[in-house]
């Protein structure tokens, strides 16, 4: 209907009696009945036969009054003045790219060529920072660990590896991909998108692979970081720059419990995040440990050719149900995303709205709440009993079972995880066997559960996360006064922004301390926001007489009060919740508390008085 109106001018679709009820996650038809979305098509299909027959001109582009009344109408709702910049931004229905560098001196082209940034990782948000620093002229270097690029998307291989963000919203905002295969893309679809982007904006080529950064020292001296890499043979040297962009993000150095036994099981044991193709399962006893967002994708496609398979689950995680989630696109949705004026630009704003700022009420504990325990407000409440009513509609006359898949804890106390069925599906298979335990013990056959009893198996498979508290680790990072940066942040580490840490000059985090998005948007977002201010810092440095920009310390200590204040109001800190959002102490680290719009207005445009800037 938005593209209706942008080919047409017509207003009077506003003002219509066929509107959207509501923008839902899940739901991209506004609710609307089958008949109303029978006849907006017919409409369509009048508008883009005159629009195919005349000579290709648009009106004019709408003014902003009508953008707005155009998303209100478009979502069923509200859609306050605040957020209108951040969502036109986000559609770019001008193709302008406004995230990307714009300079304000022109005799900055010396510097440039003397200032040289080193990005760590060639992840989604590494391949981004080099297409930023590509297009500003800034040297750089990519130094990366593994043999291509993709980060999360080269390194897990599992079957079933797949995104759990839209893809039409989980691609950069000046890249969009009319021709995603599914949904919610598959691993392989996902890594060719990123090594596009890498080739089509010409990073490629600075990239270094199979190296990685051993160490960082700043020298005083000099201004610059002083870089030890080591390649695939293990031969070391020293790189000297001025300042470095670390993209390695949160999840990316697997995690296997220490477990009694271990040492002593006779078959191949490895971990989701490096999964060994030599190892056939065909026909086999396999034990999965863990079930959060990887089991739930790998077991189902493993339980198909498996034997007998052993799932042990130390607590259930809350799914929402999601039918699209293995659904695939359309041969006339790919043509309407890539031939339509303006389509894939709302179908972005659509996917986006539902799934921004207005979950985080849900997620805020209401102190006079009478059932802390299952719940943290009213509204939180009824997610849980819709997304119960959901599984037990899944596992009808499956009692047991669905005692054990129920969460004790609140919705979105711990991560969010999609189903379109097929897990619930495969726990009910007689050849699946769900543990309500973690694994205690391993034998030289088998895994012991917390009921005593022995599964023999002939493979385990631990899906057991990341190392989330030891970010650049292991890298040995020093700053001045000869700080380093993991001692300083020991188990619960900081940054202001979630990017600059006092004492660490021109050092900048991506996917950094506490911004993690565990209740809206999608991480592209994020990172497009941080690297934008990363790049606005840059700037500034390089159109100056400065060459270091250092951190306050009084503003980043404010920063992290006001961190730990907001986490406090939120379902994450409930201590009914073990999670990788939390630290060996129950603290939170890892996601972010604030609003989309707040983070993105203060990554729009780094404020120097934040920093101490030096010659």
């Amino acid at each position: 209907m938005m593209a209706m109106l942008h080919i047409t001018g017509d207003l009077s679709l506003l003002e219509g009696t066929i509107r959207p009820q509501k923008a839902v996650m899940g739901d991209t038809q506004g609710l609307l009945t089958l008949e109303d979305q029978a006849e907006i098509r017919r409409q369509a299909l009048d508008v883009l036969t005159a629009y195919r027959d005349g000579d290709g001109q648009l009106p004019a582009p709408p003014s902003r009054e009508t953008i707005l009344r155009m998303m209100r109408f478009f979502v069923g709702e509200d859609v306050p003045d605040t957020y209108v910049p951040m969502m036109l931004e986000e559609m770019d229905l001008d193709n302008e790219d406004s995230r990307a560098t714009a300079w304000k001196k022109k005799d900055s082209s010396t510097r440039k060529s003397d200032f040289h940034v080193l990005v760590i990782g060639s992840g989604m948000s590494g391949v981004l920072t080099g297409i930023r620093l590509e297009q500003a002229g800034i040297d750089y270097t990519v130094v990366e660990k593994n043999s291509g690029i993709g980060g999360t998307w080269f390194e897990n291989t599992y079957p079933g590896a797949r995104v759990d963000i839209p893809n039409h919203f989980y691609c950069y905002s000046f890249e969009p991909n009319s021709n995603w295969s599914e949904f919610f893309a598959r691993r392989d679809e996902l890594r060719d998108y990123f090594e596009h982007c890498a080739q089509k904006y010409g990073v490629l080529d600075n990239i270094c692979f199979e190296t990685e950064v051993v160490s960082a020292r700043w020298e005083e001296s000099n201004s610059q970081w002083s870089v030890q890499l080591r390649d695939s043979q293990g031969l070391e040297i020293n790189k000297k720059f001025n300042a470095i962009v670390s993209a390695v993000g949160q999840l990316n150095r697997p995690k296997i419990p220490s477990i009694e036994g271990m040492e002593l099981f006779q078959g191949p044991v490895f971990h989701s995040a490096r999964w060994d193709h030599d190892v056939d399962l065909n026909g086999k006893r396999v034990a999965v440990i863990g079930t959060g967002a990887s089991a739930l994708q790998l077991v189902p496609e493993v339980a198909k050719q498996t034997s007998q398979l052993h799932v042990f689950q130390r607590s259930p995680a809350w799914m929402f149900p999601n039918p699209n989630y293995h659904a695939e696109v359309s041969e006339g949705k790919k043509w309407l995303l890539a031939h339509v004026p303006y389509y894939s630009r709302w179908y972005r704003f659509l996917l986006f709205w539902p799934g921004s700022d207005g979950l985080m009420p849900s997620l805020i504990v209401d102190p006079e709440w009478p059932h802390p325990d299952r719940s943290v407000n009213a509204l939180n409440e009824e997610t849980r009993i819709a997304f119960t009513e959901y599984m037990e509609s899944q596992l009808a006359g499956s009692t047991d079972l669905l005692e054990k898949v129920v969460p004790q804890y609140p919705p979105f106390g711990k991560r969010m995880l999609q189903d379109n069925g097929s897990w619930l599906a495969t726990l009910v298979r007689e050849d699946v066997e769900l543990v309500d335990s973690e694994a205690r013990k391993i034998t030289a056959t088998g895994v012991i559960g917390g009921d005593g009893r022995e599964r023999e198996v002939d493979v385990i498979v631990f899906a057991t996360g990341f190392h989330t508290n030891k970010f650049l680790w292991p890298m040995e990072i020093t700053g001045r006064q000869n700080k380093n940066l993991a001692e300083t942040w020991g188990d619960e580490p900081r940054a202001y922004l979630g990017i600059t840490v006092p004492d660490f000059p021109n050092l900048f985090c991506l996917y950094g301390p506490a911004t993690n998005l565990a209740h809206a948007g999608s991480i592209i977002f994020n990172s497009e926001c941080q690297v934008r201010y990363i790049m606005d810092s840059l700037r500034g440095l390089l159109e100056s007489d400065y060459s270091a920009m250092d951190c306050r310390q009084e503003v980043h200590d404010q920063f992290a009060e006001n961190l730990n204040e907001a986490f406090a109001r939120t379902v994450w800190a409930h201590p009914g919740v073990e999670s990788w959002y939390k630290n060996s102490r129950g603290r939170v680290t890892t996601t972010s508390p604030w609003l989309l719009v707040d983070y993105w207005n203060w990554t729009r445009a780094c404020d120097f008085a934040d920093y101490t800037l030096t010659d």
